[in-house]
């Protein structure tokens, strides 16, 4: 499968793809039908409903927004379908108004570097990533083993399927063995949908403010900041593999994770 039919088109939703077809560092590729990356689910329409539920079985919902968020926005249309188990799981490291669409203030203590007199924006949005980890590491956790129920397809998501997704999947496709350049790529690939993604965004209130407090460049998910922030968690953690056993990843947790995208 090439990375054209990785995307899911639906009429409410404009980043959704598949983790499937990815390669690994041992030679094979993930699994397609077992777990999806999302921006916002607010704007399903009944027939995206009747698609993911009916002819994909979409079982289970991974939320990474925050508390605020859901306040806001609402759960979405899929909480009033009986079949799917909801699993609400802030990442808790907001940089605007309501959310982290737009770090208008990094957070020092995020960096792992230490504090520095002049950040560039890629040194920023890793140390926002890095928060994530620092802040809720419970929740982390929690998100992936959530992604590792072996009954139907789930979808993990937060507003813009960018950053707050980007980590949580980067660290699946970790257990899963993706190689690097694999998770790299699936990370900066949100970019051909960045335009379509913030007009989304700024159609709400909740988003609006903090997405134009920068230019849409500033949005773009670029490989780079990837790149650093796989290299911080080597530098540290010696990987992705080394910080989840540090924050209570069990062997048993891997197996299971694994085997949802590779088996």
């Amino acid at each position: 499968m090439n990375e054209h039919e990785r995307w899911i088109v639906l009429e409410g939703a404009v980043n959704v793809r598949d983790l499937g077809g990815l390669p690994t560092t041992d030679g094979g590729t993930t699994r397609f039908g077992r777990i999806l990356r999302s921006d916002n689910l607010q704007g399903l329409t009944p027939a995206d409903i009747e698609f993911l539920v009916g002819t994909l079985k979409l079982r289970h919902v991974v939320d990474l927004r925050s508390n605020t968020e859901v306040r806001l926005e609402g759960p979405g249309p899929l909480a009033e379908m009986p079949e799917i188990g909801f699993h609400h799981h802030t990442l808790f490291a907001e940089g605007g108004r309501f959310t982290d669409a737009a770090a208008d203030a990094i957070d020092d203590r995020a960096l792992p570097w230490g504090n520095s007199p002049r950040l560039d924006e890629e040194l920023q949005v890793t140390g926002y990533y890095y928060g994530y980890l620092r802040d809720r590491p419970d929740s982390v956790v929690a998100a992936l083993r959530a992604l590792a129920h072996d009954d139907g397809l789930a979808v993990v998501h937060c507003a813009a399927g960018k950053d707050r997704t980007g980590v949580v999947c980067a660290l699946a496709q970790a257990v899963g063995g993706v190689t690097r350049e694999a998770i790299v790529a699936d990370y900066a690939v949100t970019g051909e949908r960045i335009g379509a993604i913030l007009a989304r965004l700024r159609a709400s209130d909740t988003y609006r403010d903090d997405l134009d407090s920068k230019s849409d460049d500033h949005h773009v998910p670029r490989a780079e900041y990837m790149e650093r922030f796989l290299t911080t968690l080597e530098d540290r953690f010696d990987g992705p593999m080394g910080w989840l056993d540090r924050n209570g990843w069990t062997a048993a947790d891997t197996t299971a994770l694994r085997a949802r995208l590779r088996d």
